[in-house]
């Protein structure tokens, strides 16, 4: 076969990850393949579950490999004679009276045909070979887009309900500090009425406590907004998600470590990263397509069939008649036109191969400001647990000392503004360590192979299909994942006549 043949091309990856030496860094093998499950929280799992079964982007991504399968099953029809039909006409004419053939003048001629014809482009060069070969990167790349979606959807998911629960928890520090507020105003009116302190007193903790209650409408209207996106992330109507979000979580915890593996490892399981490799595979077959319009084409073409004057003696054996032979092509004044095809084959191949070479490094890029986000953030809600611990014993001694008029209401406001913005700090720091575990399993490429043994299409979705009566064994059980994932690997040479996997479905 004319063209290169396809090789992964070369892209820089680090031996290490820069924090790998952490002790809550891993670089054993990772396990991502349900990685959520590291927070043990049952709603969580159940979000995931759902959106997998009913996530309609998802539903299309798999109808897409559907389509890159169908167009492989076309372009593998190439491969056998091209041009094949069967033929049958009837044709009446009466000859003119003035013809120069007058024993034949005036005279009705019937004509019965039946035959077959075909032609076929044999393929010497690889030409049709070669497209099979993309077709079947295409297909690939389909895939792996699949898992791509996948992965998005499954740390999407996650990450929309962890700011659910970050605004509960931010919700009830507002609450909680409502109240402490309340109780403070109560205070500082009793001081006032019986003379104690001055009004200033009571209008100070009554601005403190309205400029506190006024952020929970806001934090309301945020949790809304993201209860929707993740109705649409589940494939349902915005509605009330209290059933399943079971009400009673907080932030679910993040672990205390994280295994993360090594780089490599990324070439393999990230799908973008495969998706960016199958397309240069792809792309490196089309240049032999190209070359191969260079050199001559050799076709066999013939036709047999049957012909006769009336339909009683067309199936006779003197009414059989037949014509073949061998011909070529050599397209020799158009050699600009294909030499410049060539070429723009060839370069789009070599920006396909920068293209991988560049989703490997920002995949890298990804995992390590997860890596380094989950790390500070983990050391920083230390400091701010101490920090919100400090601030509320700091509230109950000015409050003490306030009440027995040890020091003005200065002291009690400082406090209760330090303890309000302290204990949401905390609460948001938390969920952002636990939004940076998610980005780190979703950089990490994990989630996807959770469709292993599933069909890329749901069952209602096939039996939409299978209704209008055009598919046949095509969605049969046989047209799983699991052998996509076989057929990623399978690089063995092949004789031409070898498949190299998958047979098309007719």
């Amino acid at each position: 076969m004319v063209g290169p043949n396809f090789a992964r091309p070369p892209a820089p990856t680090a031996a290490t990850w820069i924090e790998a030496e952490d002790a809550h860094v891993r670089t054993a093998p990772t396990e991502t393949i349900r990685w959520w499950e590291v927070f043990d929280d049952a709603a969580l799992s159940r979000l995931v579950e759902i959106a997998y079964a009913q996530n309609l982007t998802l539903r299309a991504a798999g109808l897409r490999v559907l389509e890159a399968q169908a167009r492989r099953g076309i372009t593998i029809g190439n491969l056998f004679p091209q041009q094949q039909a069967l033929r049958g006409a009837y044709t009446r004419s009466r000859l003119s009276a003035n013809t120069d053939t007058p024993v034949l003048a005036g005279r009705d001629v019937n004509n019965w045909r039946a035959g077959f014809d075909a032609g076929w482009e044999l393929d010497f060069w690889g030409k049709f070979r070669r497209a099979v070969e993309a077709a079947d990167a295409d297909l690939l790349a389909a895939v792996a887009n699949y898992d791509d979606v996948l992965v998005s959807l499954v740390a999407e998911v996650a990450s929309t309900y962890i700011q659910i629960r970050v605004l509960d928890e931010r919700l009830a520090v507002a609450h909680d500090n409502v109240q402490v507020q309340e109780d403070s105003l109560r205070i500082a009116k009793v001081r006032f009425e019986e003379g104690g302190t001055s009004e200033l007193d009571v209008q100070q903790a009554t601005t403190l406590l309205r400029d506190t209650q006024s952020t929970i409408p806001q934090l309301e209207f945020q949790r809304r907004q993201n209860a929707d996106s993740l109705c649409v992330l589940l494939g349902i109507p915005p509605r009330d998600l209290t059933e399943l979000l079971d009400g009673t979580g907080g932030i679910p915890q993040a672990p205390t470590a994280v295994a993360v593996g090594i780089p490599v490892e990324i070439l393999e399981r990230r799908p973008d990263v495969r998706s960016a490799e199958q397309a240069a595979a792809a792309q490196s077959a089309r240049i032999g397509v190209a070359v191969a319009d260079w050199l001559p084409a050799v076709q066999l073409t013939g036709s047999v069939g049957l012909s006769a004057e009336s339909a009683a003696h067309l199936f006779e054996g003197r009414s059989f008649e037949a014509v073949a032979g061998p011909a070529f092509t050599w397209p020799i004044l158009n050699y600009g036109r294909i030499r410049n095809n060539v070429r723009l084959q060839d370069a789009t191949f070599q920006e396909l191969v920068v293209t991988y070479a560049n989703t490997v490094l920002r995949a890298q890029q990804e995992v390590e400001d997860a890596l380094i986000g989950y790390l500070f953030g983990t050391e920083q809600v230390t400091l701010l647990a101490q920090s919100v611990a400090a601030a509320n014993r700091a509230v109950d001694i000015s409050l003490v000392q306030y009440r027995e008029g040890a020091t003005d209401y200065t002291a009690v406001l400082t406090t209760q503004q330090s303890k309000l913005r302290e204990a949401d700090l905390l609460a948001s720091n938390r969920g952002a360590v636990t939004l940076n575990v998610i980005a780190l399993y979703k950089a990490l490429g994990g989630g996807w192979e959770i469709r292993t043994g599933n069909d890329f299409i749901p069952a209602d979705t096939q039996e939409e299909l299978r209704a209008r009566g055009y598919w046949g064994s095509a969605l049969s059980p046989a047209q799983r994942a699991d052998d996509v994932d076989t057929a990623h690997n399978d690089t063995e040479p092949r004789h031409w006549w070898q498949w190299r996997w998958w047979w098309p479905e007719w």
